[in-house]
């Protein structure tokens, strides 16, 4: 480990160096994948250089116990030992999660899938709700989510949703909300007061460069037709939408957001790019036949991997067992400890794996 953690440290200098190269500097591509490295190597670096130190601190401080004669002394170095071995022990700790090798796509933007399951209009509008909750998740990460596509139902809820969400490491805190999301409320048309159960299913899929994925242009239909939503008589009256079919896998994607047909087409490729990939991955891993069904279930409520109960004022994770009584607050965004408490599941759990195999 301590050879591979110098190896990251060189590389990290030099990294630094050419960062500050005008050779570097004045080519746009280079820079920013120089930039990206240097970002990602960070932590590691500075958390090395900080287990360091504190050796260091910590053969100094046990010296003096060794061979101090001030009684004062020896008893103050013994508590820094004491302090310094702990510290130390959590910054090793933290090191082997951080030597955990990434995932390719932490540092991607994201396609949110989000489809009204079991339920009917109740589904709809707790669909709605979670959308909404993802758009305060991303407002306070400082990322920019885009609404690609929803299907409105007259009750104020969606059958489905398709939006992307552009910014700093959002597949890496994102990537464990696909699944099945469960509600446990009574609804408003409900006049006896009893609870009814309903689900959404929820994907997360990382979004794919056309470096990542190449798609034949022939190996594509092009369909445009006029929307249907609201925008206005030109909206309605251009053919502006438009529908993109991947003849080889049958994948389609519609797209009438903007009155533009050349953005449409552009937002309908970034998702094909997108399921295109998952696809693939899918392939690699012997995933299920089915495309989607790997990632968020058959939308069935007892598939889920999260249930809100509004009566109970509670949210519960059934992976981790987690369980949170601020509802209300996490319907606003506050996922944080739920994503870090996955994270921190699951990185453990391939520290463990890793452990084994060595």
């Amino acid at each position: 480990m301590l050879e591979k953690l110098e190896q990251i440290e060189k590389n990290y200098e030099e990294l630094t160096t050419q960062l500050s190269s005008p050779d570097v500097m004045s080519d746009i591509a280079a820079y920013t994948k120089a930039m990206k490295q240097h970002r990602s190597l960070g932590e590691v670096v500075e958390t090395y250089r900080e287990v360091k130190r504190m050796q260091e601190e910590l053969k100094g401080a046990k010296e003096i116990v060794e061979i101090s004669d001030d009684a004062e002394m020896r008893e103050f170095a013994e508590l820094e030992v004491a302090e310094l071995e702990e510290n130390l022990a959590k910054a090793d700790e933290k090191l082997k999660f951080l030597l955990i090798p990434k995932d390719p796509n932490d540092e991607k933007n994201v396609i949110l899938e989000i489809r009204a399951g079991t339920g009917g209009d109740e589904a709809t509008l707790f669909a709605a709700e979670i959308l909404r909750m993802y758009a305060r998740y991303a407002e306070q990460q400082g990322w920019k989510m885009d609404i690609l596509e929803t299907s409105d139902t007259g009750v104020g809820g969606i059958k489905d949703a398709v939006a992307i969400i552009e910014g700093d490491n959002v597949y890496s805190k994102m990537r464990y909300e696909s699944g099945v999301h469960r509600v446990q409320r009574v609804p408003q048309t409900e006049t006896a007061g009893r609870i009814h159960t309903s689900a959404i299913t929820v994907a997360v899929l990382p979004e794919a460069e056309e470096v990542d994925v190449q798609i034949n242009q022939n190996d594509l239909r092009i369909d445009t037709f006029c929307s249907s939503g609201p925008g206005g008589q030109s909206v309605n009256t251009t053919y502006s939408a438009v529908r993109i079919t991947h003849l080889p896998t049958n994948t389609v994607v519609s797209m009438q957001d903007e009155k533009s047909q050349i953005k449409n087409r552009e937002k309908a490729m970034r998702v094909l790019r997108a399921r295109l990939q998952e696809i693939e991955e899918q392939k690699q891993h012997d995933a299920l036949a089915s495309e989607r069904k790997s990632m968020v279930g058959s939308g069935d409520r007892s598939e889920k991997i999260r249930t809100y109960n509004f009566k109970e004022n509670r949210v519960t994770d059934h992976r981790i067992g987690l369980t949170v009584h601020q509802l209300e607050l996490v319907m606003e965004g506050a996922l944080d400890e739920f994503i870090n408490a996955l994270t921190t599941h699951y990185q453990t759990e391939k520290l463990n794996a890793e452990t084994v195999a060595a």
